[in-house]
């Protein structure tokens, strides 16, 4: 049985997106087979994948309303091992159109549960914000791994991030647990981000993966070739950090944190 794993942070600029393409890049690099699904109305997962977000017929918006089967959304190994249900700007009007619905929580969930078996990892990509595409993320997902960036408002609205997961965990999914914590955008030659890391492993209480994604040119430049850092540049400082990131995923709950 494969894991869900959902990416989160209702602040905008915390390298979840890049987290989402690369971690999944590098866990399909090992051999994994992955699914990576886009809940995010702008796209970027989708693009930074390579995918012409505006020509696909079949996105995250058809398969919630119930027009597209999961099948058909799934675009299937568009690099090795790795899928994808993308998404552009319609699933922006998805929430209003699902007020209405029964159970509206679920129906990513539902959907995914047709071809989860197929896969070692879904990676979900949530919008910045605790919406509704939030938190049906949350209800699908085994886990949520929360990027934080190395600045000083780092910890603010971590909290009330923290409050929905125990939410959604109290009413909606018993079995959701947070995955982890990944800094990202850290500088070395800054003492701020020294202390960053320091006050959130002292202010939480939660799992912090020892894997740190650092400010790096080739990073930012990947997804404008469309590229995951694993094919952009293989070698690059970014790359060999997710890979390492990759592997202390796969190998959560193995060995003691």
């Amino acid at each position: 049985m494969g894991r869900t794993i959902v990416i989160a942070n209702q602040k905008g600029g915390v390298g979840k997106t890049t987290t989402s393409i690369n971690l999944s890049a590098s866990l399909a690099e090992l051999g994994k087979k992955v699914l990576v699904v886009d809940m995010d109305p702008q796209g970027n997962t989708s693009s930074g994948l390579g995918v012409e977000k505006d020509e696909v017929e079949n996105t995250v918006y058809q398969l919630l309303l119930g027009e597209s089967s999961t099948q058909d959304c799934v675009q299937s190994d568009i690099f090795e091992n790795l899928s994808i249900i993308s998404s552009n700007i319609s699933l922006a009007g998805a929430e209003i159109e699902l007020l209405s619905v029964e159970e509206k929580e679920f129906l990513l969930k539902k959907a995914l549960n047709e071809v989860k078996d197929k896969y070692d990892f879904v990676i979900i990509d949530c919008p910045p914000s605790l919406n509704m595409l939030t938190i049906n993320s949350m209800c699908a997902g085994d886990t949520v791994l929360v990027p934080i960036q190395c600045e000083y408002y780092a910890l603010e609205g971590l909290s009330q991030l923290m409050h929905t997961i125990d939410l959604v965990k109290d009413r909606l999914n018993p079995e959701l647990e947070i995955e982890g914590v990944v800094f990202t955008m850290y500088d070395a030659r800054t003492n701020l981000s020294l202390q960053v890391v320091e006050n959130v492993k002292n202010n939480l209480n939660q799992k912090v993966y020892k894997s740190i994604i650092p400010r790096n040119v080739r990073l930012a430049e990947a997804p404008s070739y469309g590229l995951p850092i694993t094919k952009y540049d293989k070698k690059s400082t970014g790359a060999e950090c997710y890979r390492l990131l990759a592997e202390e995923v796969i190998n959560r709950g193995k060995e003691e944190w």
